[in-house]
């Protein structure tokens, strides 16, 4: 029985079953991928990318030639709506797409509350080739004044962002200065040891740190914070949270508090059973989860099994997250800090830690021969 599997997005819950496509194709199915994008970039290696210590093609995947290779179709869109009952995705560009089962890993995005907070000079870091674009700018501007950076957001992104920047700017002989505008706390979901390792680590190298201040608005070089202070700016990353994409409640399906689509321990929507989705855009009933990429990896292979049996109409297995999870930062200094639990470690160590787990993640499923081919003439 030939049915149709639609993977919306080519993120990092979905990175098995692009991998392993001819265990569908073998049986019959058909399988299309929708992205706005040839390539996914890996977010964990996001920071380092910015800083250098990463060249694009380290850090990202060629999802049209790993699908496409794998007897998949490949459609350079965005799905803008799901009709859930006729089982159709309508896209951007008008054109529409039938499924017998969907799944979405479209990760999210970094809602811009702040007033005024686009345009010139502002910088969402997601997606991430945000990052990419922004280096080659500050790169481009590097020859002239000293340059004022403003990062806003004082969670694990914007502690990465801060130390990246400043490892920019530190290896072209560049002149910035860097402030870390963090709200009402520094790594407030964290131990206080892991706030003051990263917080030590930052101001060590001229990192400003604010704390206790929120930005109110964002608009032409200046940014105007809730306790009527000012910074002025040439860029700013907005690092403030992350939230899914708005496609699952606009389209009348069941949400999560943070606007993912509610799905059960199968991965799998609570209203809609021929719905699937991993990562950053689902929230998990009884359950949700931080927005971390551990979470995605792991449900890799719960995907790759249920979205299979589901096409074929077999039973389901189930994600069990675990309630800890080791988080390692990238301070941009060849240093990382480590935290799980009520542990923490800073040091040169945790950083290679990240840098091997990173690379080994990367080399599954960089499978395209771009690396390798960038490699080589790199070398040559």
């Amino acid at each position: 029985m030939s049915r149709h599997l639609v993977l919306v997005g080519g993120g990092h819950a979905h990175m098995t079953v692009m991998l392993n496509l001819t265990d569908f194709v073998a049986r019959g199915h058909r399988v299309t991928l929708v992205s706005p994008s040839p390539y996914h970039y890996y977010s964990g290696m996001g920071p380092g990318l910015l800083g250098g210590a990463y060249r694009p093609q380290q850090a990202r995947f060629h999802i049209r030639k790993l699908v496409e290779k794998r007897g998949a179709r490949f459609i350079e869109d965005r799905v803008v709506s799901i009709d859930a009952e006729k089982r159709r995705l309508r896209m951007a560009s008008g054109d529409v797409l039938d499924y017998d089962i969907a799944s979405f890993n479209t990760g999210s995005g970094v809602p811009l509350q702040i007033a005024g907070a686009q345009g010139e000079g502002v910088v969402p870091v997601k997606p991430i080739v945000n990052l990419l674009q922004a280096r080659s700018q500050l790169l481009q501007n590097m020859g002239g004044k000293s340059q004022n950076l403003l990062v806003v957001g004082g969670g694990p992104a914007g502690v990465e962002l801060s130390g990246n920047l400043w490892r920019l700017f530190n290896m072209a002989g560049g002149q910035a200065q860097i402030t870390l505008l963090a709200g009402s706390r520094l790594l407030h979901r964290f131990p206080d040891r892991v706030r003051q390792l990263a917080l030590n680590s930052l101001r060590e190298r001229g990192v400003q740190v604010l704390e206790g201040g929120r930005a109110s608005s964002v608009t032409k070089g200046q940014a105007e914070l809730n306790d009527g202070r000012t910074l002025a700016y040439d860029m700013a990353f907005i690092a403030a949270g992350v939230k899914p994409s708005p496609i699952f409640s606009d389209s009348g399906l069941p949400v999560g508090e943070d606007g993912g689509l509610l799905v059960n321990e199968q991965l799998q929507s609570i209203a809609h059973p021929e719905l699937f989705g991993g990562g950053d855009c689902i929230s998990l009933q009884g359950n949700p989860l931080a927005k971390v990429g551990v979470y995605a990896v792991r449900q890799n292979p719960i995907l790759h099994a249920n979205l299979l049996a589901a096409l074929e109409e077999q039973p389901l297995i189930s994600f069990k997250p675990q309630s800890h999870y080791l988080l390692i930062l990238n301070l941009g200094n060849h240093r990382g800090i480590l935290s799980k639990g009520r542990w923490a470690w800073e040091g040169r160590l945790p950083f290679l830690c990240k840098d091997w787990i990173d690379r080994r993640f990367m080399k599954t499923y960089q499978v395209s021969g771009e690396l390798r081919e960038s490699n080589e003439n790199q070398h040559s």
